[in-house]
């Protein structure tokens, strides 16, 4: 520990006048050297003393005791008014602010930057070191008052604003409240303002806190054991969850893969049903071209059909003509009037034949579409004409797909648009515009209707 200078002492000395012969100079410079450890000369012989020189050295020592009393009243104020040092405080304070003011770790490197090595002592060992060192100014007491002061300089700041104990008591309170008592503990015993009795009350609540800190961490270590225990069951969950896991993933990618692969083998099937259908096809068309006239003969055979069907239908209408002639030959002469409908309409299929625009003879004629009693009247219109006459449905009961050949067969087509579907109808407008057939749309399936289309198709 460094050595102090009296600054009372000094100022004291410093007062008093110096008197060559008196006792009073003597007096101070004994003080000076008492204070500053200088030898001083060797105190003369005193002179005889008479009441004269008594009564004048009364006089000139008596202002002095004023002066001093003044000094001593100001360095007090001046020691009040300035914060206490480390060293300064009572030792009772000097445990619990190493306790609460330096952890564990700042404290041993503290000590070890001091002491220029790395101390070997325990936790222990090394507060109870520290606390000794607190109660004289030295290397180690300095080190922790001014990390005390760097740690703890935002509440300093705050403490400052108290000018009186009572309010550094009320800055001491919420800080106990608020559970943060590091910093106000060394704020408030540094305090100018703390009294011994706040220094007392201070130290006291600051050892119930560290109990309650001590139950707390006692709560804490066994929450603590028990998320300890805890953690380890859930880490053997998740081992065994991880387990599951890529035993499942493993299944998922064998999965995967064994797609994969069937999916690989049927790609190459498609691709060579694929291959088979072009070589299919490729070897369709050799056949298709060595064969002459394969679509001609195509055209014969569907008109070949067609002739084989109306040759059936003209076979069961003479039959039935057949039938009602030998009807007739036994019937009375009387005609009834159906038979009168059947003669007027004779003369009137007569009269339109015998008007026909067009020339029709040695010609294939198609009629797509219309009603079954309308196509009986057509056909024999048309065949009375020398033509050969063929029908289609358009899709109803005739088949679909023929119906290309039958206008491929077809001279001229009479389409009746109201007896048709809308896809047939397309079909055999688009046909007849691609391949520059006549074609004889009708709306009203009647014989005049028929006798104004044809003439159209003439006059065009």
């Amino acid at each position: 520990m460094c050595e102090k200078h009296d600054p009372l002492a000094a100022i004291i000395a410093a007062a008093m006048p110096h008197r060559a012969g008196l006792p009073g100079a003597t007096t101070s410079s004994a003080a000076t050297r008492a204070t500053t450890g200088a030898p001083g000369p060797q105190p003369a012989q005193p002179l005889p003393q008479t009441p004269a020189a008594d009564a004048a050295q009364q006089q000139m020592v008596r202002p002095a005791k004023p002066l001093i009393h003044n000094v001593a009243s100001a360095s007090a104020e001046a020691q009040a008014s300035r914060r206490r040092r480390l060293w300064e405080l009572g030792h009772a304070c000097h445990c619990p602010l190493v306790g609460v003011g330096f952890p564990l770790g700042v404290l041993r490197k503290l000590v070890d930057k001091v002491t220029h090595g790395k101390v070997l002592a325990d936790d222990y060992e090394v507060h109870v070191g520290a606390v000794t060192e607190c109660a004289t100014r030295n290397r180690l007491s300095e080190a922790l008052q001014k990390e005390l002061e760097r740690r703890y300089a935002p509440v300093l700041l705050r403490f400052r604003a108290a000018r009186t104990t009572e309010q550094v008591a009320g800055l001491w309170r919420a800080a106990v409240a608020a559970g943060d008592v590091a910093g106000a503990f060394w704020a408030g015993l540094t305090h100018p303002r703390c009294s011994p009795e706040l220094e007392e009350q201070m130290c006291r609540d600051l050892h119930m806190v560290q109990h309650q800190a001590g139950a707390c961490v006692r709560a804490d270590i066994s929450k603590f054991n028990a998320t300890v225990r805890e953690n380890a069951r859930l880490t053997q969950e998740l081992a065994r969850s991880q387990q599951r896991a890529a035993a499942l993933l493993a299944e998922k990618t064998a999965d995967a893969d064994r797609h994969a692969a069937e999916l690989m083998q049927l790609r190459a099937q498609a691709i060579g049903k694929d291959s088979l259908a072009d070589a299919l096809r490729s070897e369709l068309d050799a056949l298709r071209a060595s064969i002459p006239g394969l679509e001609t003969r195509a055209r014969l055979a569907d008109r070949l059909q067609q002739m084989d069907e109306r040759e059936r239908a003209m076979r069961q209408q003479i039959a039935d003509l057949k039938l009602e002639l030998a009807r007739a030959a036994e019937a009375p002469p009387a005609l009834p009037l159906r038979d009168a409908a059947h003669a007027d309409a004779s003369r009137q299929v007569v009269e339109h034949v015998m008007k026909m625009p067009l020339r029709l003879s040695e010609r294939a004629v198609l009629c797509v579409g219309g009603r079954s009693g309308n196509v009986a009247t057509y056909r024999e219109l048309i065949e009375r004409e020398g033509a050969q006459f063929s029908h289609h449905d358009g899709g109803l009961e005739d088949n679909a797909n023929r119906l290309d050949a039958s206008l491929a067969a077809a001279d001229l087509v009479i389409c009746q648009t109201g007896c048709i579907s809308h896809s047939a109808y397309w079909r055999v407008k688009d046909y007849c515009k691609r391949n520059g057939k006549r074609c004889v749309f009708i709306d009203n399936p009647s014989i005049s209707s028929l006798a104004r289309g044809l003439e159209q198709v003439g006059a065009d």
